[in-house]
């Protein structure tokens, strides 16, 4: 005989709670398939740059004394920082998302929600935005030098018709399609900001090579060392390279490694027969300062 209770004869009776731990390894999984191809993609990308970075003063990471276990470090601690800076712009974002769609009383929201359940809308949508993403590799070609917005625009639109519209629509079909289709944007919206930063570290490496100017904050972020000194001999205390400050790259195997600005070349001299002298990090330099200046 089964006893049936009060609240179950009346149907009051409290509905079973959703298991927290499903929702917790939903979330992980849904962030998860976006932050992770991204984080992939720049760390990828930013190694590269690092390479390029160091390419420009003539030698390589390696022969600065920077190791794989150094680079590895640098780049987790630059990821870091990026998720910091990204985390406040993500919250901006949705934060004027939000208002919009309270300021048009949920069409906002309807909006989206009507392109996403349309696969030409929602394979469109994705389509245009890896499109876009190809534009920080143009710029990082120096393709994309002068364009207008405009052109930005159409370039994106072209890329993304021609590559990505009719592969991210046979996606839409089925759900593990979709999870892809997410995938595959994130990868490049990585890619794109990758191939951005690398242009602009080659661009502020070339200004520190050529005139010796400060590091900017996103070299400063990867790592490199800023760090001006003049030589000296160990032995006759004779100051070297005419008392003109070089930049200090690293060290390796008892060497030096030293870039000279003002006449712009790369040379190792010995750790044990040279003395540092006015070792000046990260220096303040005046406006429109050059190297080039101290070799005349």
């Amino acid at each position: 005989m089964t006893i049936v209770t009060p609240e179950e004869h009346t149907g009051l009776a409290d509905p079973p709670e959703p298991d927290a731990r499903a929702g917790v390894i939903d979330l992980l999984e849904r962030s998860g398939s976006v932050v992770v191809p991204i984080g992939i993609a720049l760390y990828a990308l930013l190694y590269l740059g690092i390479q390029q970075v160091y390419g420009i003063f003539n030698i390589s990471p390696e022969q600065a004394g920077i190791d794989q276990a150094t680079m590895f470090g640098r780049l987790v601690g630059t990821l870091i920082l990026l998720i910091i800076g990204g985390a406040l712009l993500a919250g901006v974002v949705v934060a004027v998302v939000w208002l919009l769609d309270k300021a048009t009383l949920g069409h906002l929201f309807r909006l989206a929600q009507a392109v996403r359940v349309r696969p030409w809308a929602a394979a469109t949508a994705g389509a245009l935005w890896c499109g876009a993403s190809y534009w920080g590799f143009l710029g990082y070609l120096g393709l994309g030098e002068g364009a207008s917005l405009a052109g930005i625009v159409i370039t994106a639109a072209v890329i993304g018709a021609l590559a990505f519209l009719v592969p991210f629509r046979l996606l839409r079909r089925r759900p593990a399609g979709r999870a892809g289709m997410k995938i595959v944007v994130a990868a490049f919206t990585g890619i794109g900001l990758g191939f951005a930063l690398m242009g602009q570290m080659e661009s502020d490496a070339l200004a520190v090579a050529q005139k010796g100017r400060p590091a900017s904050m996103l070299l400063s972020m990867v790592g490199f060392q800023d760090q001006w000194v003049v030589l000296n001999d160990r032995e006759s205390g004779k100051v070297l390279r005419g008392g003109v400050e070089v930049l200090l790259l690293g060290e390796r195997e008892g060497a030096y490694a030293v870039y000279d600005c003002a006449h712009q070349e790369t040379f190792r001299i010995s750790i044990d027969a040279t003395v540092l002298r006015q070792v000046t990090l990260e220096p303040e330099r005046p406006a429109g300062y050059s190297c080039i200046k101290q070799k005349n």
